[in-house]
């Protein structure tokens, strides 16, 4: 009896012992292992395994060995390198309802580049876009995270279909109070018509809301009095350079007195840059912490609209008749601009390139963006991200510097550090796997083994058939 006992008691124990190492036992998604993590904060490699768990990544193990889990899907990354997923930080989703299918279409292409966030600067097609953007957060869909603007506000008579225009501090509100009811995530504000004074209120009454704001400046304001405004990026380099010119008041005079135009502006702006008051414009946007999207790729690529054969771009054919169809009105301006107007635009991209280095050198924060999209002749949208690093590091600018200013500092501008951004515990499994190491070449960006995005994989047959 007494042996009976003894038994049945080891065999409890046993039994204990078993359960208590099942319940160790932890079951993961997705393991990447033994791959190189780039970290993006100060460029280190280090060898590491990632476990992902309902589509956020649940360890980050570097030194530790988890012999008590295991995972649905091991994915084998030795020799490979892995960093955050790729950011665009200036996309267009428009070109009115005729073109939704090709602008939707523009969402593979994004995922098949290893782009897994985008930011739509503005556009025409709000309410398509915020259909795909829900339905790609609940895996309805496939495609980047889209943070969008939603309509641009501008004044009277708008460039762009479907912008807000506003013409008094009641139209602002009410383009504000649109905007939050959307809800968009960041304000788009546009300079073809909008007065001075409008586009400083305008920043000023988003400030007041706690929203972020981004955009074009019109050349009736100054740089100065839209960064003290509260703008928290600016798009494109233009504006950069004016407020970087011993002459910025004087043109800017000019420009309310409708004595010049915006083309006209561009040569005495360059002239006139100064390396003292560009010292102290660039002091004053990153103490404001405001962000610089250069745009270099499609400033190159629509200055030489009139030497560059595009006809055989590989990309082409990935755009629909319909886009390609709105390429014509920057194609046709180019082929009918003056041997001047050509010469001094290819000048300005020289020179832009030599600006972008200088803001980084001064440590403002620059954002990655492609300005993909339907009317920008032959920027298309995936690849273009990954010629933006290019021409950045064309410029001077270190590889590393180039790869920050995609998935890191878009996570920092939209505040969203906590979901994006580096490879953390915690953050969103939005991941792309290269076959070899970008800090060496940037170039390496596009030599893409895996691509993750919400946990979910795609190797690159899966991306392959994204092109297709």
């Amino acid at each position: 009896m007494r042996y009976s006992l003894l038994l049945l008691g080891i065999g409890m124990v046993f039994l204990l012992l078993i359960n208590c190492e099942a319940e160790k036992r932890v079951s993961y998604d997705t393991l990447l292992k033994g791959g190189n993590i780039l970290n993006l904060e100060d460029g280190s490699v280090v060898v590491g395994d990632i476990y992902i768990s309902d589509g956020r990544i649940a360890k980050v193990a570097y030194d530790e060995i988890y012999e008590n889990s295991t995972a649905k899907n091991v994915v084998d990354a030795t020799g490979k390198f892995i960093l955050p997923g790729f950011w665009d930080n200036h996309v267009h989703f428009r070109g009115g309802d005729s073109l939704i299918e090709a602008n939707k279409r523009f969402l593979g292409l994004f995922i098949a580049n290893g782009i897994t966030t985008v930011r739509d600067a503005g556009g025409d097609l709000t309410t398509a876009v915020m259909q795909w953007k829900m339905a790609i957060e609940n895996d309805g869909m496939i495609g980047p995270t889209i943070f969008t603007s939603g309509p641009k506000i501008d004044g009277p008579g708008a460039t762009w279909a479907g912008s807000l225009e506003v013409e008094n501090q009641e139209d602002i509100n009410k383009a504000l109070d649109s905007l939050q009811a959307i809800p968009t995530d960041f304000v788009k504000i546009y300079d073809s018509k909008i007065s001075g004074e409008n586009y400083l209120n305008t920043i000023r009454a988003a400030e007041k809301r706690g929203l972020i704001t981004s955009g074009h400046m019109p050349f009736t304001a100054t740089l100065e009095s839209t960064i003290d405004a509260g703008i928290d990026a600016v798009e494109h380099l233009y504006y950069i350079m004016k407020g970087c010119s011993t002459e910025e008041a004087a043109i800017t005079q000019q420009l309310q007195d409708e004595k010049i135009g915006f083309w006209d502006a561009m040569p005495i702006l360059q002239s006139t840059y100064n390396d003292s008051v560009a010292k102290q414009t660039f002091e004053h946007l990153k103490q404001k912490n405001v962000f610089v999207v250069p745009t270099l790729h499609i400033g190159h690529t629509l200055s030489y609209l009139d030497e560059v054969d595009h006809s055989e771009d590989a990309y082409l054919k990935y755009m629909s008749p319909g886009i390609q169809k709105t390429y014509e009105g920057r194609i046709q301006r180019a082929q009918n601009a003056s041997e001047k107007a050509i010469q001094d635009r290819k000048e300005l991209d020289t020179f832009f390139k030599k600006l972008a280095l200088t803001l980084n050198q001064n440590d403002v924060s620059l954002l990655a963006g492609s300005d993909s999209g339907a009317f920008n002749s032959y920027t298309y949208p995936g690849i273009s991200l990954h010629k933006e690093m290019e021409a950045m590091v064309d410029a001077g600018i270190s590889p590393l510097d180039a790869l920050k200013a995609s998935a890191y500092n878009g996570a920092k501008f939209l505040k969203k550090e906590s979901d994006y951004g580096s490879l953390k515990t915690g953050k969103q499994a939005d991941i792309v796997i290269l076959n070899q190491n970008p800090l060496e070449n940037i170039q390496n960006t596009q030599d893409i083994f895996m691509v993750l995005k919400n946990g979910n994989s795609y190797s690159q047959e899966d991306l392959n058939k994204l092109l297709q």
